[in-house]
Formats: structure tokens, sequence, C-alpha cells
């Protein structure tokens, strides 16, 4: 199966209820071009220094999003084009995100990054954190931040059951959010969740924006 015709599986099958974000860390350059020239523009890397790699080579138009966990030294290299940072997970983040949105005269969007899954390994806030995390006075200094909603990774497991528990708490959690400190943020609508083995089962828990690699690029290819 090529690229394109992978790629054309997936979109059918999410039928544009979900953006796709076509997953390319480790992938050359040649196989984003491939799934570029077959109408892809929504691409997630994980490491910075391959995100502004591939920035600086590949077509301007394509939107970047910043999918893995992402250190507050790092920011400065992508805060000029990032499109959308996905794992926000502490205020310092935050607050990095902000004052080099503001270096860059422009507002960068970002997702609060949730635990939802059982498993210890994954990063990411707790509710309680977040409800105590996000005072108007936090909201209000970060003028160059733009909260546009959460993301979450289920468990690595075969039980269905288990990640639409989890999936379904972020969207729950993403309402309660939605009602209360974002009722007057229009922008803050996204549900990241759901990857190429699960993404089918986010979509159906009410995800916006599913992150898929291998399911179009293939098996990923680790150095």
């Amino acid at each position: 199966m090529s690229i394109q015709n992978n790629l054309q599986e997936v979109k059918q099958q999410i039928n544009n209820k979900a953006v796709l974000v076509a997953v390319s860390k480790t992938k050359p350059n040649e196989d984003v071009m491939e799934a570029y020239e077959a109408g892809q523009r929504v691409f997630g890397e994980n490491k910075v220094q391959e995100l502004t790699a591939k920035y600086e080579a590949l077509p301007k138009d394509i939107e970047w999003h910043m999918i893995g966990h992402l250190q507050s030294n790092k920011v400065k290299y992508i805060a000029p084009f990032v499109n959308l940072i996905h794992g926000v997970d502490s205020e310092k983040l935050l607050k990095t995100i902000n004052k080099e949105g503001k270096k860059n005269a422009r507002s960068i969007a970002c997702l609060l990054q949730v635990h939802i899954a059982e498993e210890e390994t994954k990063f990411g806030f707790s509710e309680a954190e977040l409800m105590s995390l996000l005072s108007r006075e936090l909201l209000a200094e970060l003028e160059h931040v733009e909260i546009r909603g959460v993301m979450g990774m289920a468990t690595f497991t075969e039980d269905e059951n288990q990640i639409r528990k989890e999936f379904r708490s972020l969207k729950q959690l993403f309402d309660r959010l939605k009602t209360s400190v974002f009722a007057d943020e229009p922008g803050f609508q996204e549900i990241s969740m759901g990857m190429s083995g699960d993404y089918l089962i986010a979509i159906e828990e009410g995800s916006t924006m599913v992150r898929v690699g291998s399911s179009i690029f293939g098996v990923r290819n680790y150095h």
C-alpha cells in the first residue's frame, strides 16, 4: 500500500468527523511530500530538532503540530511557526510559551495535556491540578497563548472498554472546562485524543483531532 492509499483509507474512516494530524516523526521528507501531494496539510512531530528541520525544508503551507513532550528550554525554536502544541503539561511550560509568543509577536495555540491513562508513564495534569491552575489571573497573564482545548492518551491496552472509559473521562472534563473556565472562549473547542490503534473509538467518544502515524506511513523507523 502506498502512503497516498493509506491516507485515503484513514480519511474515509474519519469521514470529516475529526482533524487528521499525520504523525510524520522519524519519517523522511519524501514521505511527508507524498502525503502532502495527496492533499494532507496537517503534520505532527514529537522532537523539536526534527520539527524545525522539516519546517525549513518543506512547503510553507503545512500546519505543524508539536505532539511530543516539550521541554521549556526548547520552546524558542518552534515558537515562530508552530501551529499547535498538543502536550502542555505544566504551568512553567505555559508561561514559557507565552514569553516566546510575545517575542515573536504572535499567539501560540496550545492544548492542555490531561493524564487519563492508568499507566504512570504518561505526562499530563490531573483534573484537580487543572482546576487549581486555571485561575482568572493566570489566564489574563497568558496574552500570547491561546488554549484551544485538551489532549490525552489512553492506556496502551487491548481492553476497548478501558480505552473508551478514559476517552469519555477526557470528553467530560472538556465539557466541564468549556462551561466553567472557558465559557467565554469560542476558540476552546478541541479534544485531541486517538492514535493509530484507537482513533475510531476516540472519534465515537467525542475526539475532534486524531494523531495517526503508522496507519498512514507504515511502521516507524527507529534509528
